[in-house]
């Protein structure tokens, strides 16, 4: 009898991505068959790169990733999550948390999700001590400022924020 592939889905809005989000893929792809990273249209976060410049940022950094176990696939989608792990055959959803102040939002969609679809797990990963502190917020506050950002992102990612922000 043949056994079902394990699909992940991680999902974000990548605004813009991160070497924490890189880790976390790395993490979860070693609990999965096939990870698919699920990109966010979510126009409601008002995001400072396009959904095409996100998900071409995404793409480049797992095309550079060399510690894959698993194939992970970059996706976007713009419905209900639980909808788009569904229809991707999904058995779990993979979400981060850097801080206590996570866990009381991700408690609360996860209880929320288990209603929407009680066969979709979700997977908690704690961020590293490293990358507790980064958020996609905090990179694109610091590099519009002129900050370096460049320990906390990859050079693709660096140059797409210098270009987003004139320099």
């Amino acid at each position: 009898m043949k056994q079902q592939l394990r699909i992940g889905i991680y999902p974000g809005t990548f605004d813009p991505i991160t070497k924490g989000h890189l880790h976390l893929i790395r993490r979860a792809s070693k609990l999965v068959d096939h990870l698919i990273v699920g990109v966010a249209a979510n126009s409601r976060k008002q995001p400072s790169f396009t959904h095409a410049e996100r998900l071409e940022m995404v793409q480049t950094d797992l095309l550079n990733m060399h510690e894959k176990h698993c194939e992970i696939e970059v996706m976007s989608y713009d419905n209900l999550l639980v909808k788009f792990a569904r229809d991707m055959k999904a058995s779990c959803i993979f979400r981060g948390l850097r801080a206590v102040s996570d866990f009381d939002f991700e408690f609360q969609m996860t209880g929320m999700n288990a209603r929407l679809d009680p066969d979709i797990e979700t997977v908690f990963l704690m961020a590293a001590d490293k990358w507790q502190f980064v958020s996609s917020s905090f990179v694109k506050e610091i590099s519009s400022l002129g900050g370096d950002v460049s320990d906390v992102v990859t050079p693709s990612v660096e140059a797409q924020l210098n270009k987003k922000f004139g320099r």
